[in-house]
């Protein structure tokens, strides 16, 4: 097998996107465009990924990373002007090269290796992924001969009216025999609407020179990202792509149209969806489990037969037989541990929590360690905060915390201890003790008739 080369077209401005931020980093599905292209290619084992990058150029390499191979484009001239820029890479070289735009991320890797595959078997100096569309206006057409073989590609604003009606499209994606490329791209001129450097005209000019031009026409729908609602369309046909692979995984997904689940998550079998459910990026989510309805989930890790319901949860880790919710707040750096029990408008934040312990109600724990067995009652809050230091507050196996505690840190509570309803606590309080920090009650007899006679 030859060599293979890839080179993304990632320097365009996108100002149809009225965006400050660099157009190919706009986001579908939890992951920036060029990203999804990037780590398709590197599926496709690609020996060598160029990328082109012009306008936030630093924004983008810090976005792939080191192991991608990078050439600049100082001056916006076209397609085949970018290209160029990667000559003292890859010129002269054997091998085939992929060239595809850093704003095409529903391009799959599926397609891609067929694109490869029709172009090496068919020995062509270029091969077009081409694609049928009803109304193809706004893209380039590809015009085929008498015989039906590819003569050239011309852009909608070049095109005559009857060119127009032709349907096949070009995509913006191509597999190259890499020296052939290099030689024509040299014979490439400006002479059209846009006084740009096409790479389409590279087709007309292999063409010219006797050489084989094929096409791979996909069903795969493509969307090149130019601006929001083109954005928008893509982050719909990706979605409708990921729940039905998961659908197909063996989860129940009782609303796809009210659900989003985004690019990278793992879902077990047997687990059920229910509509509203936000997943991003990174999830990991066990067999079994119930989430949502009307549930956010970002980067964390659940475990299996675990419920949650009408709940936000970030960076945090929710084990097995967990239930959080309705309405918690799991916030990150949280631990919570195997049959825990996370009620209604409670807020965890940086704490671990221990298998079977209970927060049913109204309770803040922050920076704190709870051990197993443990009991949190209504309205209890961890003071974690001076106003310039955050303490830890530790409550160990079966403590028994009252409503209305307040637990000021740094405080630990004993193995086995109680803390009275209403209690402030600022010291330890030892295993096996009951702590009792509020006033005496006092009962004033007839007060209340006295008083009314005052007024």
């Amino acid at each position: 097998m030859s060599d293979r080369y890839a080179i993304v077209l990632a320097a365009g401005q996108g100002t149809r996107m009225k965006s400050k931020l660099y157009k190919v980093l706009h986001r579908v599905c939890g992951k920036p465009m060029v990203q999804h292209v990037a780590d398709n290619l590197k599926r496709l084992q690609a020996d060598r990924i160029l990328v082109v990058v012009g306008h936030g150029a630093e924004k983008v390499k810090q976005q792939l990373g080191s192991d991608i191979e990078y050439a600049m484009q100082e001056q916006q001239l076209g397609t085949a002007h970018a290209v160029l820029q990667v000559a003292s890479h890859l010129q002269g070289k054997e091998g085939t090269t992929l060239v595809l735009s850093g704003d095409e991320p529903l391009i799959s890797v599926e397609t891609l290796e067929t694109l490869i595959k029709v172009h090496e078997e068919k020995k062509a100096a270029v091969t077009i992924l081409t694609r049928i569309m009803d109304n193809p206006t706004g893209y380039g057409r590809i015009v085929r001969g008498s015989d039906g073989s590819v003569q050239r590609i011309v852009e909608q604003k070049d095109a005559s009216e009857e060119e127009k009606q032709i349907k096949e499209i070009n995509t913006g994606t191509y597999c190259f025999d890499n020296k052939k490329l290099f030689e024509s791209l040299q014979l490439v001129k400006n002479d059209n609407a846009q006084g740009e450097y096409y790479l389409t005209d590279v087709i007309e000019i292999l063409k010219g020179m006797d050489e084989s031009i094929a096409a791979s026409i996909t069903e795969e729908e493509t969307v090149g990202v130019n601006d929001r609602i083109a954005l928008a369309k893509a982050e719909k046909l990706m979605q409708e792509r990921i729940l039905l692979e998961h659908m197909k995984q063996g989860v129940t997904i009782i609303d796809p149209g009210s659900t989003y689940i985004e690019t990278d998550v793992m879902i077990g079998s047997d687990t059920i969806i229910y509509p509203g459910t936000i997943i991003g990026t990174g999830c990991k989510i066990g067999e079994d489990c119930l989430i949502g309805p009307h549930t956010q989930i970002i980067r964390c890790e659940v475990g299996n037969g675990a419920t949650i319901k009408h709940s936000v949860l970030t960076d945090s880790v929710v084990s097995n037989e967990a239930t959080v919710g309705p309405f918690a707040y799991i916030r990150p750096g949280s631990q919570i541990g195997e049959g825990v029990k996370i009620g209604d408008f409670v807020e965890i934040k940086n704490t671990t929590l221990g298998k079977g312990s209970k927060v049913s109600h109204l309770t803040y724990l922050g920076d704190a360690e709870v051990g197993e067995g443990v009991n949190v009652g209504c309205g209890a809050v961890t003071v974690n905060y001076d106003g310039e230091k955050k303490f830890k507050t530790i409550i160990q196996d079966g403590a028994f915390i009252g409503c209305n505690v307040n637990l000021v840190a740094p405080v630990t509570v004993g193995m086995g201890a109680y803390v009275a309803a209403g209690s402030t606590i600022t010291k330890d309080v030892p295993e096996e003790s009951l702590a009792i920090a509020r006033e005496r009650q006092v009962n004033k007899e007839n007060y209340v008739k006295k008083m009314k006679k005052k007024l």
